[in-house]
């Protein structure tokens, strides 16, 4: 029988993955106390992804974790983006075949402050999320699964089963960040929509071994291996002892996960490496099958989907985790403006009208690529030629170009100015990131710092008066995209909330009304 306790709770974070571990560390950096529970007895040991994209990076470094991050990924400048080879073995004695890690141009590296040294496999990204919620106070409750949710109009009741029992808990929200075959959104009654699963189920093997003396000084992010006795992808994760790799698991022959045996995962490894003599520890085998996937409905009432629960993406382009890591960030800020009765709950409608449209792209865009991932790695003209002819949009722009429509954005600009150019798509419009610019050495991201933002043009004295009166923190800023009289109102999350050429006869009052507006609060009459 359970124990039932009514403590309510402000935020319920469903699932301790990547996802599920920054929307709690977001929440608590935005002041939100917030419980995450997750059925497993702590953060994942398996990566299953390897690419923090630039826009996730950001997210990082609002949290003050982008340091922290780069110190556990593996430094991959001038390596081997891709590699492909018959075995490790021959690989390190020269017979392979490599493209190098994408060198971002010099215009991308105008576009963000930072970028990671390389990949960082997610099991160490959550081991640095994780240490960080502790720093925060956070409530993770490990080995705690949810069993039932139910909501009204002014909550809603969970039933959770951890190592001491059954027990309820009502929640004022609940975010569900529990996976592909989530939980919530199944008893939500929601639906999804897709390709749905795609091509073989695979076998990811997490395994200890030390390949250095083979490499012979070789550094990659994967390796296609194409010895017939154990053909997959060898992905690193410090380039030294630890690694995974994937291996297709044949059903149409009558193969089944569970085959994937220690001795038989162990002889794979060997053959993949070249080495049948080697020292291999598996210390983890992961069964799993691409798949295209989107939530038929990101939010219910009270409950919200962020990450796979959401949407599940071809992995090719990485997009997949960093596209949960921008649901995460997105709704952290709502949820918390509504806790501190900042905006009114119809904010809250907006996370489904900016994430659904950006998932749908996003999914759109990994699938291209998957039909030949040439579009995606290719450089050169005829590179850009082909990815133009299918459609397919250079990698920053999916990460860091895509725009919202929504209430709490004015007069936005859905249609992205160019597929091609990431400074170019990062033009001030309403809807889109903040562009990056440096302010006396301090970039316009960093000056947001997680709340409301004035940037004004270089005659912006009634602006920065204004936003005085406001309350407002603002910066004066001279670049391109802003003219001299004019100025951005930044959300938290670094979206361009609205952009005007010049003041009116009362900025401030301006601010106050549009404002009200995007925070969905009851209009105020003011006296003139």
């Amino acid at each position: 029988m359970s124990k039932t306790t009514y403590p309510k709770v402000s935020v319920l974070v469903v699932g301790g993955g990547s996802v599920g571990l920054l929307t709690a560390a977001l929440l608590a950096h935005h002041g939100v106390p917030a419980v995450l529970v997750e059925r497993r007895s702590g953060p994942s040991v398996h990566p299953r992804a390897t690419g923090i994209g630039p826009r996730t990076v950001e997210f990082l470094r609002e949290l003050g974790l982008d340091a922290a991050v780069d110190a556990a990924a593996v430094d991959l400048r001038g390596a081997a983006g891709k590699a492909v080879a018959r075995t490790v073995v021959e690989m390190g004695a020269g017979d392979v075949t490599t493209v190098p890690m994408p060198a971002p141009s010099a215009d991308e590296l105008d576009t963000t402050p930072f970028r990671l040294r390389g990949v960082c496999a997610q099991d160490r990204l959550d081991a640095v999320l994780a240490a960080d919620l502790a720093r925060r106070g956070a409530d993770p409750r490990w080995s705690t699964r949810l069993v039932g949710i139910a909501q009204d109009a002014d909550g809603v009741d969970t039933e959770l089963e951890g190592p001491e029992g059954r027990y309820s808990l009502r929640c004022a929200r609940v975010v569900a960040a529990d996976g592909t075959h989530s939980a919530v959104r199944t008893a939500l009654g929601v639906g999804t929509s897709g390709a749905g699963d795609l091509g073989k189920s695979m076998i990811n093997i997490l395994f200890r071994a030390d390949l250095r003396p083979h490499l012979r000084g070789m550094s990659f992010g994967t390796c296609t291996i194409t010895t017939p006795d154990a053909p997959g992808l060898l992905a690193t994760v410090d380039n030294e002892t630890n690694w995974v790799f994937h291996i297709a698991c044949d059903v149409d022959r009558g193969e089944r996960p569970e085959d994937f045996t220690h001795e038989r995962c162990v002889a794979v490894v060997r053959a993949a490496v070249g080495d049948p003599g080697l020292d291999v520890e598996v210390r983890s085998v992961l069964p799993w099958r691409p798949r295209s996937s989107v939530a038929d409905r990101f939010a219910v009432g009270r409950v919200f989907l962020v990450g796979d629960a959401a949407h599940t993406v071809s992995p090719l382009g990485a997009f997949g985790l960093n596209t949960g890591a921008a649901d995460a960030h997105n709704l952290a800020w709502k949820l918390a403006a509504v806790h501190h009765g900042e905006a009114g709950v119809g904010l809250l409608d907006t996370y489904a009208r900016e994430r659904e449209p950006v998932a749908a792209a996003t999914l759109d865009q990994a699938m291209r690529r998957r039909a030949d991932p040439e579009l995606h790695w290719g450089r050169g003209p005829e590179a850009d030629a082909a990815r133009a002819a299918a459609g397919v949009w250079a990698a920053p722009v999916v990460h860091l170009g895509q725009r919202y429509e929504s209430a709490a954005v004015v007069d936005p600009r859905p249609e992205l100015p160019s597929t091609v150019d990431l400074a170019v798509a990062l033009d001030g419009s309403p809807g889109s990131r903040v562009p990056h610019a440096w302010v006396d050495g301090v970039s316009t991201l960093d000056l947001v710092a997680s709340r409301w933002t004035l940037l004004v043009g270089a005659a912006g004295d009634r602006w920065l008066a204004a936003a005085a009166d406001t309350g407002l923190p603002a910066h004066r800023v001279s670049a391109p995209w802003l003219s001299d009289e004019g100025a951005l109102l930044v959300r938290p999350d670094a979206i361009v909330a609205t952009r005007v050429t010049a003041p009116g006869p009362d900025p401030a009052r301006f601010l106050a009304d549009v404002l009200d507006r995007l925070l969905a609060r009851p209009v105020t009459v003011r006296s003139t």
